[in-house]
């Protein structure tokens, strides 16, 4: 998408593996190259990149600089699972390149996981460019003369390889000229949301910062016409792990009768998984919750788990690159998987 009117991708490969660095943002636009599999890691863990389809890219690109310096693949695999464990990407991502060099041989593996790597890419963004035609057809049909969107953490293209989930809707809606505003939850404690209105505002869109348990407020006063956010993870009957708050912006809309969407490409499903409490939520670091701009504010415990659990019953559709449908019906648009 764009940065300062230029089109670019969250991930890109040119002979060297460079990514937006998102711990820098919005007060710096800066690039990282990733030159080796340490490289990759530590910034799926430290959260240089971030959002589930963008941690299975990078993975993927780590896998590749992993076998072009001689790193077996078992090995590359296992250090790259250990980064986070919520989001489903990192492991479909490398589940995906381990298939596709099985059978290679061991002189072409590291070209074969470049060009896997690509793929994964380029997949990601039509993934997502079709959620955002999806989304926006449904968005539109709520017959609103000016939409207002409510939007928790980020899941733009930022969070992806382009486009984005949650916002590929919004950006489809603002490009084809139909009046709309969002209201960003900061999303504490890592402020993802001003990542968002970072984004939005390079693109023009109309968008307001809100403290996090703001959204309830504006739900009750008929401000918001439909919440829609992205997916960590998504179980095979519609349970969703996403950003933590998300299930408290669940209940707010379901007691105000506002549609709540999920826009979840299909790698950040997890055929596997039928109950959404057998997903395992990310423990964050403590001090991401009691040291601000460097100080230690408090000396009482800290739990900051980084993942929430909303159940199927309170979403209202899933946006998939495939269609749209109730959280029940998820199969029904990949019977592959019943």
């Amino acid at each position: 998408m764009k940065i300062a009117g230029q089109w670019r991708r969250a991930i890109e490969f040119d002979g060297e593996v460079r990514v937006l660095d998102q711990t820098r943002l919005p007060a710096a636009v800066e690039w990282l190259t990733l030159r080796t599999l340490d490289d990759a890691a530590r910034a799926i863990r430290d959260m240089h990149v971030r959002g589930a389809p963008l941690i299975g890219a990078t993975a993927a690109y780590g896998v590749a600089l992993a076998l072009r310096d001689g790193i077996a693949l078992d090995q590359a695999c296992r250090v790259l699972a250990a980064t986070r464990p919520t989001a489903i990407n990192l492991r479909w991502a490398l589940d995906e390149t381990a298939q596709a060099l099985s059978g290679v041989a061991a002189s072409e593996e590291a070209a074969a996981a470049y060009i896997t790597a690509a793929r994964i890419c380029d997949d990601d963004v039509a993934n997502n460019e079709a959620i955002g035609e999806h989304g926006a057809a449904l968005l539109r049909a709520l017959g609103k003369q000016r939409l207002q969107i409510l939007t928790h953490c980020n899941a733009g293209w930022l969070a992806t390889v382009d486009w984005g989930t949650a916002l590929a809707p919004i950006y489809k809606l603002h490009e084809a000229g139909v009046p709309l505003h969002v209201w960003v939850d900061e999303t504490r404690p890592r402020n993802q949301g001003l990542l968002t209105a970072w984004e939005l505002a390079q693109h023009g869109v109309p968008h307001t910062v809100i403290a996090d348990n703001a959204g309830g407020h504006y739900m009750q006063r008929g401000q918001v016409d439909a919440c829609i956010v992205g997916t960590d993870r998504t179980t095979r009957t519609g349970d969703v792990c996403n950003k933590i708050g998300t299930y408290l912006k669940a209940l707010a809309a379901h007691d105000n009768r506002v549609p709540f969407y999920v826009a979840a490409p299909s790698p950040s499903i997890d055929w596997t998984l039928s109950d959404g409490a057998a997903i395992p939520i990310e423990e964050r670091a403590a001090d991401e919750v009691h040291t601000i701009r460097g100080v230690k504010l408090t000396e009482s415990p800290v739990a900051n788990p980084a993942f929430d659990v909303t159940p199927a019953r309170l979403v209202t559709q899933i946006i998939t690159e495939r269609g749209v449908a109730l959280p029940a019906a998820l199969l029904s648009l990949f019977p592959e998987h019943a």
